[in-house]
C-alpha cells in the first residue's frame, strides 16, 4: 500500500508560507494515489475517472490512463513513497490482465474490463484496436522495463513481458494510403475513418512506429501523412509569441503533454520545428490567453489558467483557447511545470486559494472548475491526473525522460523519422550529414533493440 502522507507534509490550511519543493510533494504524493489507492481491485489498472467521494463501482479501465499510472508508480517508487517490490507486484498483475485482453494485431482498445481485460467499446464503431491509447500504455510500460533493471527475477521477468507485449504491435498493418491510422474494429473494419494527421497528441505514435524492430513504419507514413496533414505548419504570431506547429492558438494544452511525458523536448528537433520551442510557445499563449481574459469568464488570471480536454457543466470538452467557455483545469498548467515554471507555480498556488473543499480532495485536484457557474467537478480522470505527476517530476528530475529517450526503440524511431537531440547534431554543410547520422543512429539503436 501506499505509504501515507504524515501530517507533517500534509496540505496545511494555510499553504502561503510551504517551499514550492514542499508544495509540490504534496501535490505529486496525493495525486499519485488517484493510481495507487484507487486503481482497479483485481487487475491494478487505472479506472477512467473517480468520484471526489467514494468508491467507482464499475470495472471501467482507461488503457492510455494505465501507461500514465505506470508512469506515476516508477515515480512513487524512486521518491520513497511506495516499496520497490509492491509495485513490482501490481505492475504484473496489471501485465496478468493485459495479456489476457483481446488485441487486434497487437493492439489494445481504449477502455477494457479490469478484472477479465474484456472489450467495453468507448463508442458503437469503437470496439476494436485503438492505437493511440496503446501509445501511451506502451509509454508507461517502457519507462517502467526502463526502471526496474535488475538482471534476473521478476524485474527481468516484467522485461520479456513487456517486450513481448511490444513485439506483438504491428504498426505497419494499421499504415494505409500512405497515412498511420487510429483505429481498427473486428466488426466494423476501417469505419471509423480516422488518419492520424495534423499536429495533435499523436506525435509518439510514429515514433514508437518507426522504432518498431519487425513491424515499422515507412517514414513517409509521418513526413507525408502527420506533418502532410491540415493544421500541422503553423508559423503565426499569437499574442506576441510565434507557434511554430498547430492549430492557431494550440489547441487544447494535452498536445504539449501526453506524447512529451516521455519524449524529451528539450533540444529535440526535425526538419518542421524545435519541440521544446513547440512547447514552451504553445504554454505561454494558453497562460497569456488566460491572462487577456477576451470573454472576461470570473476567475481567469495569472494565478488561474490552463486550458485543455476535460469535464465542465455541460460535458467532456477539449477547451483551449478557440474553445474557451470559462472552464479552468488544473491538469493544464501543473503539466506545464517543464515549459513555464513560475506560471505553474503562480497557478498552483492560485488554484489553493479557491474553496478547498471543492477544488481539492483525495486524488489532489478536481478535474475542473468554472467560477462563472460556481461548478467544481467532483471527478478526476486518469488522463489528466497522470500527466499531472509525471510532468511535475519531468520538471523536477527529468526522470521519465531519461528513462524513455534512453530506450533503444525510441532512439531508433527517432532516428528513422529524422529528428536530432543535443550532441547529434551534424555540421550543417557537410554533403549527406543527414542520411549519414540518421544511417548511424539507426544501426545504433537496432543493435541495441537486438540484445534488449
Amino acid at each position: 500500500m501506499i505509504l501515507a502522507l504524515p501530517p507533517t507534509i500534509d496540505l496545511p490550511e494555510d499553504s502561503s508560507e510551504l517551499s514550492d519543493d514542499a508544495l509540490l510533494d504534496i501535490v505529486q504524493r496525493h495525486t499519485i494515489r488517484y493510481f495507487w489507492e484507487g486503481g482497479h481491485p483485481v487487475s491494478g489498472l487505472a479506472r477512467d475517472r473517480q468520484k471526489t467521494a467514494g468508491d467507482a463501482p464499475n470495472d471501467l479501465v482507461a488503457i492510455g490512463g494505465s501507461g500514465f499510472g505506470i508512469m506515476v508508480i516508477i515515480v512513487a517508487v524512486e521518491r520513497g513513497w511506495v516499496d520497490r517490490a509492491e509495485a513490482l507486484r501490481r505492475l504484473h498483475r496489471m501485465l496478468d490482465v493485459l495479456e489476457g485482453s483481446p488485441r487486434h494485431h497487437g493492439m489494445f482498445p481504449h477502455f477494457v474490463n479490469g478484472s477479465t481485460g474484456d472489450t467495453i467499446p468507448f463508442r458503437r464503431k469503437d470496439d476494436g484496436a485503438d492505437i493511440v491509447e496503446t501509445t501511451f500504455l506502451f509509454q508507461g510500460l517502457i519507462c517502467a522495463r526502463e526502471y526496474l533493471d535488475q538482471i534476473a527475477g521478476d524485474e527481468q521477468r516484467f522485461r520479456d513481458r513487456v517486450n513481448a507485449l511490444l513485439a506483438q504491435a504491428e504498426w505497419d498493418w494499421f499504415a494505409r494510403k500512405g497515412k498511420l491510422y487510429w483505429h481498427w474494429s473486428p466488426r466494423h473494419g476501417w469505419a471509423m475513418n480516422s488518419p492520424i494527421e495534423g499536429w495533435n497528441e499523436c506525435l509518439l505514435a510514429f515514433v514508437l512506429a518507426a522504432g518498431s524492430q519487425h513491424h515499422a513504419i515507412d517514414p513517409d507514413c509521418y513526413h507525408d501523412g502527420f506533418a502532410g496533414g491540415p493544421a500541422f505548419q503553423n508559423g503565426r504570431d499569437h499574442h506576441g509569441i510565434v507557434l511554430p506547429l498547430g492549430t492557431d492558438f494550440g489547441g487544447p494544452l494535452f498536445f504539449a503533454h501526453y506524447s512529451f511525458c516521455g519524449l524529451d523536448p528539450r533540444g529535440l528537433s526535425d526538419r518542421y520545428a524545435d519541440y521544446w520551442e513547440q512547447n514552451v510557445g504553445h504554454a505561454r499563449i494558453n497562460h497569456r490567453h488566460c491572462v487577456l481574459n477576451p470573454h472576461n469568464h470570473q476567475g481567469y488570471g495569472a494565478d488561474c489558467w490552463g486550458l485543455t480536454a476535460s469535464h465542465g457543466p455541460t460535458g467532456y470538452i477539449a477547451h483551449a483557447p478557440d474553445r474557451d467557455v470559462g472552464v479552468i483545469t488544473p491538469s493544464a498548467a501543473l503539466s506545464s511545470f517543464p515549459y513555464v515554471p513560475d506560471q505553474a507555480m503562480a497557478a498552483l498556488r492560485g488554484f489553493l486559494t479557491k474553496p478547498r473543499n471543492r477544488i481539492w480532495g483525495r486524488f489532489g485536484f478536481v478535474d475542473a472548475f468554472c467560477e462563472n457557474r460556481n461548478w467544481y467537478a467532483r471527478t478526476y480522470l486518469a488522463i489528466n491526473q497522470g500527466p499531472i505527476v509525471a510532468m511535475i517530476e519531468n520538471h523536477r528530475t527529468g526522470l521519465l525522460w531519461k528513462l524513455f529517450m534512453g530506450a533503444p526503440e525510441v532512439r531508433l524511431g527517432l532516428a528513422r523519422l529524422g529528428f536530432t537531440r543535443p550532441g547529434t547534431n551534424r555540421q550543417k554543410d557537410h554533403p549527406g550529414a543527414d542520411a549519414a547520422h540518421a544511417s548511424h543512429s539507426e544501426r545504433e539503436a537496432a543493435v541495441l533493440l537486438a540484445v534488449s
